[in-house]
């Protein structure tokens, strides 16, 4: 089924009445029920702004007024990950629309359904370098689904339908609709019953039966099968029958970065996330299956390494919705095209209850060698980032309103918050994954929870992503939203230093970083905060946090040098990893030019 009848936003019968260019934007997002949008004003939107002021007074649609409008691009990213409805974020032309543009590119990458609304000069002015005139639909184009130049007033229904439609349809992603202020001003009639009627865009394309069978074939047989689930079984909301089919045919689970807690973490069957910094034994498992099945991913380097060295002991079956995606980096030897809300409930019936004693076994041993380099046996003097983010889990993993919500940035905290966080929902985390974006959390989180207002949020940044966004502190106090902050505050890029230590010589060029004292910034924000150092001060500024309503910032000052481990170099197959080194030793590789 598709989303759009899940969230019954299908036609609606009204008869054609006359309003202006901007009224209709609002009378298209009360159509699909959108209740809160993220955005900045300015000159070129300024009409469509003027006929938001009797929806607010209302209470149907509640504006939510960012400080940089990257920010709001990553608030209505967060809020379409934690909800799975369509985001929306709106902006004037010129520099406040190009200052989306990293926020599209993030959702694009992960297929999170935006729709950006933004402002342009007169239609006369058009291509005459008017005063913030950009040409948003050129710059944006690489970073959308699709993208939209509305010139006729008469038109706009129309496209905002069908930018919605786009938006969350098939694989899901952020679209642009950039109106003239003339188009805003203009009157026209406004229908919102028309059918949607796109040539050439298939957003679910039909499953082959013949395939399906041939993947419950191949796993009948297999007697060390391995499913790598990803973002796709979150998307299709099939977590239930995920966990179903694994436990049905004993088949073990790595996830993604985005698939994490696509079954719970603490399932026997759940060997965490595979890839650069996924455990060890998941990506042995990886490089020891017969029989791999991928669901709902797309094989992208941080999963696979070295591409010709990746499973190739195994077949492979692709459960896939976006037919380009199959056989880009992987090619199948069974490829499943279509919704896994179709595929995966048609595979179930026809897959035989199994047991396979010796793969587990296999499995069991490779989880133990594993666990004896943990930093955590050993290294709890002083205060390591792996340490406060096994206390964060301890702190929240049986909260009265629900699973918390952890929103990342990106980095050595993201890497670390995947390996000693315990997900065991689906959604749990949510994080930049495709784009890497720094300065995503702080933002995303404020999204996070202005769809879930009494479900608890936390956003776990490192001191340099989180001075890309910070402004948007300001949000938390004029919005009264109490997402909790963690900042993991090792005075350094982490991830990039790592690399300089590893791969250049530990030559720390430009990631030293010097902060605020993110305690008093906090409290120029009228947000209460506190400073920990130690390792016995972790567990009470947690409890702190939650004690305390509304927002709460912990600056928690590590050790710096200390890296993510294990690592897959480039260049390396998943399984060539480099390990933890022993106390005292400085760890170096003298491999392939590393590569981001």
């Amino acid at each position: 089924m598709s989303q759009s009848s899940q969230n019954g936003h299908g036609p609606h019968h009204t008869e054609a009445r006359p309003m202006t260019g901007a009224t209709m934007v609002w009378e298209a997002l009360v159509h699909e029920g959108v209740d809160v949008i993220f955005g900045h004003p300015g000159g070129a939107i300024l009409p469509t702004y003027d006929a938001l002021a009797p929806y607010e007074a209302d209470g149907r649609i509640h504006h939510v007024l960012v400080r940089h409008e990257q920010g709001a691009a990553h608030m209505a990213d967060g809020y379409a990950r934690a909800t799975g409805r369509v985001g929306v974020c709106i902006a004037t032309s010129g520099p406040g629309a190009t200052n989306l543009v990293t926020g599209l590119a993030t959702a694009l990458m992960d297929s999170i359904p935006i729709v950006a609304i933004t402002g342009q000069v007169p239609t006369n002015l058009l291509g005459t370098d008017a005063f913030q005139e950009s040409d948003v639909v050129g710059v944006t184009q690489p970073v959308c689904k699709h993208t939209y130049l509305v010139t006729d007033v008469n038109e706009l229904p129309q496209v905002m339908k069908e930018a919605f439609y786009i938006a969350r349809e098939g694989r899901p992603g952020p679209v642009l609709v950039d109106i003239c202020k003339d188009v805003q001003n203009a009157t026209g009639l406004f229908s919102y019953d028309m059918e949607i009627d796109l040539p050439g865009f298939e957003p679910y394309p039909n499953v082959d039966m013949t395939d399906v069978r041939r993947a419950a074939e191949l796993i009948n047989r297999s007697e060390r099968p391995l499913i790598i689930s990803g973002h796709g079984i979150q998307m299709a909301g099939v977590a239930r029958e995920l966990l179903e089919l694994v436990e049905k045919a004993e088949i073990p689970v790595v996830t993604t970065l985005l698939g994490t807690g696509n079954i719970p973490e603490s399932h026997p069957l759940s060997l965490g996330m595979a890839g650069m910094h996924g455990e060890a034994y998941a990506n042995r498992a990886i490089q020891g299956c017969d029989l791999l099945i991928a669901m709902g991913m797309r094989f992208d380097d941080r999963i696979t390494g070295r591409l010709d060295r990746f499973a190739k002991q195994a077949k492979i079956v692709h459960f896939e919705l976006d037919q380009a995606e199959v056989g880009k980096n992987i090619v199948p030897d069974v490829p499943v095209v279509g919704d896994l809300a179709e595929t995966l409930p048609a595979l179930l019936p026809l897959v035989e209850q199994r047991r396979h004693q010796l793969w587990m076994q296999e499995l069991d041993e490779w989880r133990s060698d594993s666990s004896s380099t943990d930093i955590l046996n050993y290294e709890v003097d002083e205060l390591i980032p792996p340490f406060v983010i096994r206390q964060l889990w301890h702190h929240t993993k049986s909260l009265s309103n629900g699973p918390v919500i952890i929103v990342t940035d990106v980095g050595q905290h993201q890497m670390w918050e995947s390996q000693y966080y315990i997900h065991d929902h689906a959604g749990q985390l949510l994080t930049s994954g495709g784009a890497g974006t720094m300065g995503y959390a702080l933002p995303g989180a404020i999204g996070a929870q202005m769809a879930f207002p009494d479900r608890t949020v936390w956003a776990v940044v490192g001191d340099g992503g989180f001075q890309m966004t910070l402004q948007e502190l300001a949000v938390l106090k004029q919005e009264h939203l109490p997402v909790k902050i963690a900042i993991i505050n090792n005075g350094f890029l982490g991830m990039v230093r790592q690399w300089q230590q590893i791969f250049y010589d530990k030559r720390y060029v430009g990631t030293p970083i010097v902060s605020p004292d993110f305690v008093k910034l906090a409290d120029a924000y009228d947000i209460p905060a506190i400073m920990v150092r130690r390792p016995d001060e972790v567990g009470p500024a947690y409890e702190m946090a939650h004690r305390t309503p509304g927002p709460f910032l912990i600056d928690f000052r590590v050790k710096e040098e200390v890296n993510v481990y294990p690592m897959v170099p480039p260049g390396a197959a998943v399984d060539e990893l480099i390990r933890r080194p022993k106390p005292g030793v400085v760890q170096g590789y003298s491999g392939v030019e590393p590569s981001w």
